[in-house]
């Protein structure tokens, strides 16, 4: 790694890294306001992280935010096609309340959208480029990857009305078995519909199982497309890829694959993302879409690697040292790759792995 990222915290290296991993695969960057009309957010709220909005009367009288997002304002500026795709990435700012916390925050976002004629190939990139984005935080990461497609289907054919999809798909999210359970009693689900989701969701990250669980469904065909993709991902990252009916967004605004990225030592999911063609529709376009973000403001949890010291060396120089003394020992140091500071007397609090007096 070259100097330039290694005075770089750990964020802003994941963020370096990040785009170049990006514009490699062809995504061009997204650049956009800090500003948005509250009225899409308002529209949208529970596409949103956080339904806390900072808002404003700009000079000509339109209620502005903000942005809490970058998804709804790609997809409001994005040319609607049922042809070819555009591939953009974003590096921005977001300002929203974080979950578990009681103000607002400045969030470093990055992530990536595609938008168009979306194709197997396209969603299996969009996947492994999510994994990669892990990679390039941690190597001890994991990619949960769903597909509410298949959940919906094998719902809607049930006896379930509105509010039991619903709490369903709560359930679903938790893992809470006994209640997948009680709630299909509740609205009398057949033993057999019972038994696939309960195994669906009881899945450990195994393709096979999948398919075996739905092979005598109308979902076999999207678990077929699903275990492609997935055994595709396992070549390159191994376990690291799993198959989890437990990942659960919003299904007014996505279909299809869904996925949540996690690494070792950080709580809640660092990357979320999937297809979100019905978010889409919402918003009057044809075009498919997928994507992710990466939320950076989690990475700071990782940084163990800041920097113990504050410099590589302290330069103590006295108050008759000529300054070109000075200028060319700092030269070297530098050219050495060193980090120094220099002063006639050692500042309160400093931290140093050298000392050097001249």
């Amino acid at each position: 790694m070259n100097t330039y990222t290694n005075n770089m915290t750990k964020t802003e290296r994941v963020a370096y890294g990040l785009r170049e991993l990006y514009e490699n695969y062809g995504y061009a960057k997204y650049r956009m306001s800090k500003f948005e009309e509250y009225d899409l957010y308002v529209r949208n709220k529970s596409f949103l992280l956080s339904d806390h909005i900072i808002t404003f009367t700009d000079i000509d009288g339109k209620l502005m935010a903000l942005k809490p997002d970058v998804t709804l304002s790609i997809v409001k500026s994005t040319p609607d096609t049922e042809c070819g795709m555009h591939k953009v990435y974003y590096d921005e700012n977001v300002y929203r309340v974080p979950k578990g916390s009681f103000s607002f925050k400045e969030i470093m976002q990055t992530g990536l959208e595609c938008i168009g004629e979306l194709d197997t190939y396209s969603v299996y990139e969009v996947l492994m480029l999510a994994a990669k984005s892990l990679e390039e935080i941690s190597e001890d990461f994991v990619l949960d990857i769903s597909d509410l497609g298949i959940l919906t289907s094998l719902i809607d054919s049930t006896s379930v009305d509105r509010e039991g999809k619903a709490r369903l798909f709560e359930a679903i999210g938790e893992k809470n078995t006994h209640a997948i359970d009680s709630i299909c009693k509740e609205y009398g689900v057949d033993q057999k519909s019972r038994d696939i989701l309960l195994s669906l969701v009881s899945i450990k990250g195994n393709c096979d199982e999948m398919l075996e669980i739905l092979k005598d469904t109308d979902s076999k065909e999207e678990a077929e497309k699903l275990s492609e993709i997935i055994s595709l991902l396992k070549k390159t990252f191994g376990e690291r890829i799993r198959v989890d009916f437990s990942v659960i967004n919003d299904t007014r605004y996505y279909n299809g694959i869904v996925f949540k990225g996690f690494i070792k030592g950080i709580p809640s999911s660092v990357l979320t993302g999937g297809r979100y063609d019905s978010l889409m529709s919402r918003m009057g376009k044809k075009s498919g879409a997928i994507g992710f973000a990466v939320y950076l403001d989690l990475v700071d949890e990782l940084d163990d690697d800041a920097d113990e010291f504050d410099c590589d060396v302290f330069l103590l120089y006295g108050a008759q040292t000529p300054i070109n003394v000075v200028s060319e020992k700092i030269d070297l140091l530098l050219k050495n790759g060193k980090k120094v500071k220099s002063g006639k007397a050692i500042m309160s609090g400093v931290r140093y792995k050298e000392l050097i007096e001249i």
